[in-house]
């Protein structure tokens, strides 16, 4: 046997080891009433804390009881649809705005989102020897992981890197948010350089772009792009920023900072638990399986055709055999997402102009199909309705973006609402979160080691 044998075998006994050890009955989780994933039994989560950054809302309370309404997104108490109309009407970029807004929670004039715009755009570019140190001289097959460890290194360009005042970790805040979009697009050209052996395109951001222009020239060869494009990748943007203080890479967030850690740190800790496939890779799920749908069903107009198969899906008789329709249904909304809702209206105008709209159409009767699929296969009563992971991997597709960028595209998002939660939880927060767990193995008498057996 070669030494990788030996050391492979090797562990694989330890692992069997590691598994027979740590099982914990189920029984056991009901009996000290343990709230797993930090979820009542009805799917609610637990509440641990108080934000004023962003809120879910997928019901109303009548008469003490919890109704289904339309869902809504706000962000610092504005309606996120109304953020997106006004940039639609102003014909501005909006992602900015929403950075602005999340920070400092309240809305910019004209001239405060200029400047804070043009403070932003001067900061894209990476500081000097970044990019060839801590990028190509380490270049990593996923990009999630090398945008992690480029926070981890940007600490050691920072002057003041364990500063805790307010006004350092905006600095550092507004720097990270300013950049994530080259750190990931840059992490993408080395992948394929040294991953894919393909061409690599180191191209400068220019300040005067928005991040979503900004990202969508630096990944492409020719540098171009269309306005429509960086429209639908701005809104995307825009609707993934914040999703309440709830959500798992938030919440981290909030518990590494408790700690009193700099901000390197929790930024990328947050980084780690997007990565996660049960958080922020869930459109690439869908997109695989409409690979799937696309390859047996064969005529994409027929309804039945459609729901045949979505029926096998959802019987574990087809796809990956979870019984899960990916991209339907959420913990909060019930009647629709609201994210899912904006998006859904964008890609269709971008369908038409990629010549896509037999694709959207498919989309669109799966997205119908599906909450009545679920229902009857496996009776839930819960009103279950496409969330924006559906449609944003479509929009993505649409847009060229390889899928191994579409998770960094939510982080490049998302920094807004981790930064904002790291300074509420500096502001407002002052105490380490500590939560308890129950000890369920049984006190042993010690055994010295010449008498224990295998």
């Amino acid at each position: 046997m070669s030494e990788e044998q030996i050391q492979n075998a090797f562990l694989k006994k330890l692992s069997v080891l590691a598994q027979r050890n740590d099982p914990i009955p189920p029984a056991l989780y009901t009996k000290y009433d343990v709230k797993r994933g930090l979820r009542y039994a009805n799917g609610t989560g637990v509440l641990v804390g108080l934000t004023r950054i962003g809120d879910v809302v997928g019901y109303d309370m009548i008469d003490g009881e919890k109704v289904p309404i339309p869902g809504k997104l706000f962000y610092r108490g504005y309606d996120v649809a109304s953020l997106v109309k006004d940039a639609e009407r102003t014909k501005q970029f909006g992602y900015e705005e929403c950075v602005y807004l999340l920070l400092f929670g309240k809305l910019p004039t004209q001239k405060q989102l200029d400047e804070f715009t043009q403070f932003l755009g001067l900061r894209r570019t990476l500081p000097p020897n970044f990019t060839e140190d801590m990028i190509m001289k380490a270049p990593s097959s996923d990009i999630m992981n090398k945008m992690a460890r480029g926070v981890l290194a940007s600490y050691s360009y920072d002057t003041d890197p364990e500063g805790r005042d307010i006004a350092n970790v905006l600095k550092q805040c507004i720097e990270l948010i300013s950049r994530f979009s080259t750190l990931a697009a840059y992490a993408y050209q080395a992948k394929r350089r040294f991953y894919d052996d393909k061409s690599m395109y180191i191209h400068n951001p220019l300040p005067e772009l928005s991040t979503a222009e900004n990202f969508l020239r630096l990944i492409r060869p020719d540098k171009n792009y269309s306005r429509l494009e960086a429209e639908i990748l701005d809104l995307a943007l825009i609707l993934h920023a914040e999703h309440g203080g709830g959500n798992n890479s938030s919440l981290t967030v909030h518990v590494v900072s408790s700690a009193d850690t700099d901000t390197y740190s929790a930024i990328a800790a947050a980084i780690g638990s997007l990565k996660g496939h049960r958080h922020g890779g869930a459109n690439i799920q869908v997109m695989e399986m409409m690979d799937d749908i696309k390859s047996h069903v064969k005529d994409w107009t027929s309804e039945k055709q459609i729901r045949d198969y979505l029926i096998k899906i959802a019987k574990r008789e087809a796809f990956d055999r979870t019984g899960l329709i990916y991209g339907m249904g959420h913990a909060v909304y019930t009647i629709n997402d609201p994210r899912a809702v904006l998006l859904r209206e964008r890609a269709a105008k971008l369908a038409k102009e990629k010549k896509c709209e037999a694709e959207f159409r498919l989309y669109n009767l799966i997205a119908d199909i599906s909450p009545e699929v679920l229902a009857e296969v496996h009776g839930a009563d819960k009103k279950i309705c496409p969330n924006v992971d559906f449609y944003s991997g479509f929009v993505y597709s649409m847009l060229n973006i390889p899928r191994e960028l579409y998770t960094p595209i939510f982080a490049i998002s998302r920094i807004a609402g981790w930064s904002a939660h790291r300074i509420e939880e500096i502001v407002a927060g002052g105490r380490i979160y500590r939560p308890a767990y129950k000890n369920v193995c049984d006190v042993r008498d010690y055994v010295p080691i010449e008498k224990r057996v295998k």
